[in-house]
């Protein structure tokens, strides 16, 4: 009996292809109304106010009388400031999450998500290899993924600790 290697069906679109195709797994799009608008209005920045004074550059800063305090390294003051922050890379690209939003970086390009555009966030581990895998859904049902390659199996599990605690502290499911 003959079995063929490729058959010539098309898959059928379902929730394996989109999971926004099953009823309650996403957010439904927002209905446009008069309210709202199908371009988001940007908010113009606010003017940043002028410091008094210029600093002198070869100054050191005056933390106490005695001097002896050493300074907090840079990773621990944006710990300190904007709570969980995730970051995995390989030699081609990386998956950031901070309190911003999500970042993918592919060789030199680069795709950037905030939080209040992602319907919901996936993240996949492989029963089998080490390849860290994300995927951000949007609200208006595209996806994109991201995939890093991790040195052992055994920071697959660290890297998805360190992005769920990023996802319950930043994003908010509807």
């Amino acid at each position: 009996m003959e079995q063929r290697i490729d058959p010539n069906t098309q898959p059928g679109y379902a929730a394996g292809t989109d999971p926004a195709y099953v009823p309650g797994l996403t957010v439904p799009a927002p209905a446009a109304g008069p309210a709202t608008s199908p371009q988001r209005a940007v908010p113009e920045p606010e003017p940043e106010p002028e410091p008094a004074a210029e600093p002198v550059p070869d100054a050191p800063e005056a933390s106490d009388a005695t001097g002896d305090e050493a300074p907090e390294p840079p990773a621990a003051r944006k710990e300190a400031k904007d709570g969980p922050a995730f970051e995995a890379s390989d030699r081609r690209g990386s998956i950031a999450a901070d309190h911003e939003g999500i970042r993918f970086r592919l060789d030199d390009q680069e795709a950037e998500f905030r939080w209040d555009e992602v319907a919901a966030v996936e993240v996949r581990l492989p029963r089998f290899g080490r390849r860290f895998t994300v995927v951000v859904h949007m609200e208006n049902r595209r996806w994109f993924n991201a995939e890093v390659d991790a040195p052992a199996k055994s920071r697959l599990k660290a890297w998805a600790e360190e992005m769920d605690a990023v996802l319950d502290a930043y994003f908010e499911e509807s």
